[in-house]
């Protein structure tokens, strides 16, 4: 997700189904501090809600490398779930 030399990265996933009733969205952000720690951040909710957020800090690039590839394989199985997939609406810097 992060390359070498870059500070940070985001993904923004949706997922949304009028006749289910489901507008969901899941945003992931990695970034490194000053300090060289690496932080995930993550944030889930419905579409136009303020949601919930939860932030994690890694000492270990690889760790929070392998933490956020758990959290998309989590969306990926959304379809079996919530009956609706994931798709990515933005990735970048």
């Amino acid at each position: 997700m992060l390359e070498d030399g870059q500070r940070e990265c985001q993904i923004w996933l949706e997922a949304k189904d009028p006749d289910l009733n489901v507008a969901r969205r899941y945003v992931i952000s990695r970034s490194k501090d000053l300090f060289g720690v690496t932080i995930v951040e993550f944030s889930w909710g419905r579409i136009g809600t303020r949601g919930q957020r939860r932030i994690l800090s890694f000492a270990d690039a690889g760790r929070a490398t392998k933490f956020v590839e758990q959290l998309l394989r989590r969306r990926a199985t959304s379809h079996h779930r919530i009956g609706v997939c994931y798709r990515e609406v933005f990735r970048g810097p």
